[in-house]
């Protein structure tokens, strides 16, 4: 069965519906299913996507191609809508990622569509409507809850008509002529102090504010934030550095949080490209006074404003069960960091917490999943959908925002509450479609469908599958334990989804001196992030009401899912071996990449992935991996480690030496650690200081005026260490062509036991920030990586550097011994004459696996989809350990 992933779209939630989409693309049962990727670009072009697309990090990694867009564009968000070309135009570049599909053509491609889309166009019924056109059943509800869905206008009136009881709200009318002061008071008087303005039709809490204060400033400034308007002075623009400058240029690019392109400056002119933004604010705002207004192309004009509802936030999905019948899976409150529950902090881990079930009594429990499945009937819900809702301190819940299609990437509510009754995200999503299948009109196609489906699950539960179990670790104890948590599902949903593996996932907490490993049930593995697994663990004890809701989600469970997604079970590393034949090691940092947990899967007998322990002891030490590769003439940066104690004995002493041999800014880091974890650029002595203040910290917590000092993110964490490295900070030194790239490689035994290592092409990492983060590297939609790397404009002569580059990081890989694959970091510069240097950054023994990380988008170029990249690495560690034993 042909299922169509539509996917992408025209509005500010592309991005995560892009990620979402590759879930359902991965976790789809190859058994049953053939994923079909529809793309819609955000002009609203239909494209049947390369497979090998589906694997960027995101949308502006590969729509619109490098070749259109402007040559220096900086790392800005720019989609096709920046570029003002012709269809004709257009229909060429599409040709380069996919294939153009007519809407109306759509039925000869697939046979059922998969939405994923968020916002406008995507959960508002246009879409629907179009596929009923068509006679293509498709996932979710119909026209009319979609409908009500998006508008948060059209839900309050709901609402009041069927006594729901919710804040007092109104609507604000934007006006450039409106009097900003009389209705800043009419609000404060109506609604009270704190209230929230908002953006009725976005989601994934884009344009959203709260007033806390009366008087017109306050008001202002969240009139803007909801209506995408921002003004820029003179004073502002004129005190910011060209940096500073880049870095505005940046945030008002943005969609998500900013106010995206195009742009209108004035009534009769429109920007469309970042670099224009930033020379009309230097034409205009030349002196004092100046003053520019600007405005989102897509901005809405009628507004929310709803009294603060303090209390504690929820979101509950609510399915059909096999009888149609409303069911609410249990609800998980968002225990926020900040105060608004905004786009970072639904899809960044660490940011705010997801505690599934929420922690209150089992009466009030039964109450939100009652009145959930209540609004679920009231609206005409179909299928599935996530209701938001608070809490108040004195028992009342107000329930507000029901979607219709929720996220669908792989920790968000969705896939974490259909863990809680035991289904997997491949069972949950082969539920999703058969479901959809039943609420879709009884056509003929529709009924054949049915049946179709319905004689698949038969002939595969009546097979007894042989696979083979691998045991996917994931965890840790490092800084970089969340994205481990993020690599190890991503491992695990691919095996999963594949004939071949029976992927158990084992989480490992504990110490440098103790190992401790769990098998962890579905619904532990989806928690938010590596603590709250830990948590977990610790407390392993389920609630009786999340017992119950199991038991009343019992005939999914038997129809799609099985009883073993719900045990937690302590295991040692023997015992890992007697239940599995390979491991998957997806930890980052310590322990994992420093030969520790390779060394106990080799004591019994495990084979796992990845280099061994002699290698990976090196390449763990950035130090050591420096001075090994200068020793055999490969170009590092200068390097020195600076001590805590020599530094807490003189500390003068050591600032002074490191001051005659490095120059500001330089770069601090750990040595021994992984990848951008408390990688800094230090500007000057104060920065050197809290760095070495925050390493050689005896506690924790971090310090407040180091940290302050250092501007960490309110998430970020800084490892306590005993040294840390500095490097000098690796510039174009006169190359015509600078840039920070970041190349994969995987090995292969010859048939005489040889190492046989395969170079992919490097992508170029563009950093917004002064250091590429991890969220960056890692996490869906936030970097931008170009793959492959652009060395130079001249297609011939860029493959000539490309293959330059890859023989270094070939030679990096053979001193070291790096085996089974690994990612390498690397500055490249090429001059005029076409010489190129290439310096190397760090070596990562076990790179991150995370749905976006752009090694698999490395892959995709060289035709390996990511499951035959995991499969060819796992083949290759138990090929090394069966060639061990036989010599």
């Amino acid at each position: 069965m042909r299922i169509g992933i539509i996917f992408g779209g025209k509005s500010r939630e592309r991005e995560v519906s892009f990620a979402g989409g590759r879930t359902v693309y991965d976790n789809l049962d190859k058994s049953i299913f053939t994923p079909v990727p529809i793309f819609v670009d955000s002009l609203g072009h239909f494209i049947l996507l390369d497979w090998a697309n589906i694997y960027k990090g995101t949308i502006r990694d590969f729509y619109p191609p490098a070749a259109f867009l402007p040559e220096v564009h900086g790392n800005y968000q720019m989609y096709v809508e920046s570029l003002q070309l012709s269809e004709a135009e257009i229909e060429t570049m599409i040709k380069q990622v996919g294939q153009p599909i007519m809407p109306h053509a759509l039925p000869q491609y697939i046979d059922v569509a998969f939405l994923t889309l968020h916002g406008p166009y995507g959960e508002d019924g246009s879409i629907q409507g179009l596929l009923e056109w068509l006679d293509i059943p498709y996932t979710g509800s119909g026209i009319l809850p979609s409908a009500i869905g998006i508008s948060k206008t059209a839900q309050k009136r709901l609402f009041s008509a069927l006594k729901y009881p919710g804040p007092a709200w109104t609507l604000v009318q934007y006006q450039d002529s409106m009097d900003v002061e009389a209705e800043s008071r009419r609000l404060a008087e109506s609604l009270g102090l704190p209230y929230v303005l908002k953006a009725p039709h976005q989601g994934s809490s884009i344009g959203i504010g709260i007033v806390k204060e009366a008087g017109e400033k306050a008001f202002r400034e969240a009139l803007y934030r909801a209506s995408f308007i921002q003004r820029v002075g003179a004073e502002e623009w004129l005190s910011l550095d060209q940096e500073a400058r880049r870095q505005l240029i940046i945030r008002l690019s943005d969609i998500r949080e900013g106010l995206g392109l195009p742009i209108q400056v004035e009534p009769d002119k429109v920007i469309h490209q970042p670099l224009e933004l930033e020379q009309y604010l230097n034409e205009t705002l030349k002196q004092a006074g100046d003053e520019v207004q600007l405005k989102a192309w897509d901005r809405e004009a009628v507004l929310l404003a709803e009294a603060f509802i303090a209390g504690r936030e929820f979101s509950c999905i609510v399915v059909e069960d096999v009888n149609g019948e409303p069911l609410a899976l249990p609800p998980t409150e968002i225990v926020k960091r900040t105060e608004v529950y905004d786009y970072k902090s639904k899809y960044l881990p660490g940011i705010s917490r997801k505690v599934t079930p929420m922690e209150v009594s089992d009466a009030v429990l039964l109450r939100i999943r009652e009145q959930c499945c209540q609004l679920f009937r009231d609206m005409q819900g179909q299928v599935y959908a996530r209701i938001d809702g608070f809490l108040t301190a004195d028992g009342h819940i107000f329930l507000n925002d029901p979607n219709t299609t929720s996220g669908m990437l792989p920790s968000s509510f969705f896939f974490h509450q259909a863990a809680e009754i035991g289904l997997n995200p491949s069972q949950f999503i082969t539920y999703i479609i058969e479901r959809s299948l039943h609420r879709r009109k009884p056509t003929p196609r529709c009924l054949a469908l049915r049946d179709t489906l319905k004689e698949a699950l038969a002939k595969r539960a009546s097979v007894q599958e042989d696979k083979l179990p691998v045991a996917v670790i994931m965890g840790g104890f490092s800084s970089e334990r969340h994205i481990s948590v993020e690599s190890g599902r991503n491992i695990y949903e691919k095996l999963s989804s594949s004939v071949k593996y029976m992927p158990i996932p084992v989480f490992l907490s504990g110490n440098e001196q103790e190992h401790i490993l769990h098998r962890i049930p579905i619904q532990v593995m989806l928690k938010d992030n590596a603590d709250d697994i830990k948590d977990y663990i610790q407390k392993s004890q389920d609630s009786p009401i999340l017992l119950a809701i199991r038991e009343e989600a019992k005939s999914l469970r038997q129809r799609y899912g099985n009883e073993d997604n719900l045990q937690l079970e302590a295991l040692s590393y023997a015992q890992l071996a007697e239940r599995c034949q390979a491991a998957f090691i997806a930890l980052h940092g310590r322990p994992g990449e420093d030969g520790a947990v390779q060394a106990q899967l080799e004591q019994v007998g495990l084979p796992y992935n990845g280099s061994g322990v002699a290698s990976s002891q090196i390449t763990i030490n950035k130090f050591e991996t420096n001075e090994l590769l200068a020793k055999h003439g490969l170009l590092v940066a200068g390097h020195q480690l600076v001590h805590e104690q020599e530094w807490l004995a003189d500390k003068q002493a050591i600032i002074e030496r490191i001051e005659a041999r490095f120059a500001y800014p330089f770069i601090a880091k750990p040595a021994d650690d992984g990848c951008s974890s408390a990688v800094k650029k230090i500007k000057s002595r104060a920065d050197l200081e809290a760095f070495a203040a925050l390493a050689f910290r005896k506690n924790p917590e971090l310090l407040q005026e180091p940290a302050h000092q250092l501007q960490l993110k309110l998430t970020e964490e800084f490892p306590i260490k005993q040294y840390f490295l500095i490097e000098d900070l690796i510039g174009p030194d006169g190359a015509s062509r600078f840039l920070e790239v970041t190349g994969g490689l995987y090995t292969s035994l010859t048939p005489t036991g040889e190492r046989s290592y395969v170079l992919f092409e490097a992508s170029e990492a563009l950093a917004q920030g002064e250091v590429l983060s991890l969220e960056e590297k890692f996490l869906a939609g936030e970097g931008q990586n170009i793959t492959p790397a652009r060395y130079h404009r001249d297609p011939a002569i860029n493959q000539q550097v490309s293959n330059e580059v890859k023989k270094v990081l070939q030679r990096t890989a053979e001193i070291l011994q790096v085996e089974g694959y690994a990612r390498i970091d690397a500055f490249v510069r090429v001059f005029e004459d076409l010489r190129v240097e290439v310096i190397i950054i760090e070596v990562n023994s076990l790179p991150g696996m995370t749905p976006a990380t752009c090694i698999f988008h490395q892959a995709a170029i060289a035709s390996m989809k990511p499951y035959e990249f995991i499969d060819a690495i796992l083949e290759y560690g138990m090929q090394r350990a069966k060639w061990k034993q036989v010599n």
